[in-house]
């Protein structure tokens, strides 16, 4: 019924999803880019659905708390505490995410590495290093708000960190964020 729904919803809005769909990703990261606007998670949200694939998505642990928390934990949210490690009796964000993956046959974990939905120059490089540490691919998924369709393009087997954000800034330098001018492709990598 949802998936009818969501369905009907983006065709009235003109919005398609990429029925391509990446074979043998029942166990990966999925990277959710670009991210400037709220209106992303709805139509990630929207092509999971049609997809019909789970997907898991990492917010901010104070957005998991009452009243959010009613919304946001059924549709996939896990909270990830961001504050400092001081006596480092939390796991780290990699040792966590790699816990999960290693506890579960079939986890598709979507990660906004911008960080932010403004602009960010230097993406942050956690969901390489789960990727490496779990043994899982990424998976690049999209929002192309010019075209007004949403899905999963190019699998990456990470190798190294400058291959994969090589790859990453190919790939997304085709997509039309909402908000175009809070978007940069990560630039650590150019001198």
């Amino acid at each position: 019924m949802i998936r009818k729904l969501v369905c009907f919803l983006l065709k009235n809005t003109g919005w398609t999803i990429d029925e391509h769909l990446p074979p043998s990703i029942n166990k990966c990261i999925v990277i959710a880019a670009p991210h400037t606007s709220n209106w992303d998670l709805y139509y990630m949200m929207a092509a999971f659905s049609v997809y019909r694939l789970r997907i898991r998505f990492t917010i901010k642990q104070e957005w998991m708390r009452f009243p959010f928390s009613l919304l946001l934990k059924p549709l996939g949210g896990i909270a990830i505490d961001r504050s400092p490690r001081k006596d480092g009796n939390r796991p780290s964000f990699v040792e966590g995410m790699t816990e999960l993956f290693n506890n579960n046959e079939e986890l598709i974990i979507a990660i906004t590495p911008e960080g932010t939905r403004s602009r960010n120059d230097q993406w942050k490089t956690g969901f390489f290093h789960v990727a490496r540490s779990a043994n899982v691919p990424i998976v690049l998924g999209y929002i192309d708000y010019g075209r007004k369709v949403a899905g999963l393009g190019k699998v990456i087997y990470p190798e190294t960190l400058e291959q994969t954000l090589e790859e990453m800034n190919a790939f997304y330098s085709t997509i039309t964020p909402k908000y175009p001018e809070k978007f940069s492709p990560d630039r650590s990598l150019k001198a």
